[in-house]
């Protein structure tokens, strides 16, 4: 929507009736005629919405198409992320229209996508030894994307074999580090139990030739 296009609907009634219920529902004790001229705010939120629609074309137009570029962990933060800003322009929308957003459908939702953002904070910090945690940080986004994504079977199953593999790899690794002990454990010397025979056998002599003396 151009910006004249805005301009044209603000002379609307039927707009103008719209936008003075919306504030009322706000300011109860403000008219909409003591406020003054919105055109240059109008024109503002046309030109940022324009640019809102042009970043978030490349998503929405091939979404699916981007996440199988990436590793799994910034699959879960694109689908968050894109998840995110569309419950925030509804968001934003019932909140232009004076609706109750606490109440809504929509704050639920931007409250459980606030959680995965929690989630994969704490997969990208752990506390855990740094050994560990690459196998924690892919199962666990693994285990987000599949949550997810649950009707989407082509992707379930292939997140499901990844989640396998990543484990298998995580077990394997487990019996080569407690083979590598055993493997590398010194031999006991030989050369220090010939020595002491050797001793021995010297002492045994040097006894045998003082009783011959004697």
């Amino acid at each position: 929507m151009s910006s004249s296009a805005l301009r044209s609907l603000s002379c609307d009634s039927d707009v103008i009736d719209h936008l003075n219920r919306a504030y009322h529902n706000i300011h109860p004790n403000i008219k909409m005629t003591d406020v003054k001229d919105i055109t240059p705010d109008l024109d503002r939120l046309d030109d940022q919405l324009d640019d809102l629609e042009e970043i978030l074309q490349p998503l929405l137009g091939n979404l699916q198409g981007l996440a199988s570029e990436l590793p799994l962990l910034d699959k879960a933060k694109l689908f968050s992320l894109t998840a995110y800003a569309i419950e925030s322009l509804l968001f934003s929308s019932l909140k232009l229209e004076g609706s109750d957003t606490q109440t809504q459908a929509v704050y639920a939702e931007l409250k459980r996508i606030q959680q995965y953002f929690g989630k994969i904070k704490n997969i990208e910090t752990p506390e855990v030894e740094e050994s560990r945690s690459l196998t924690v940080n892919q199962e666990a986004a693994a285990r987000i994307l599949k949550a997810d994504l649950a009707d989407n079977k082509t992707i379930s199953n292939k997140l499901a074999e990844k989640i396998a593999e990543e484990r298998a790899k995580a077990l394997l690794k487990s019996v080569e580090n407690r083979k590598r002990p055993a493997e590398e454990s010194p031999v006991p010397s030989k050369s220090g139990s010939a020595d002491d025979g050797k001793d021995k056998g010297k002492k045994q002599k040097k006894g045998k030739k003082s009783k011959s003396k004697n």
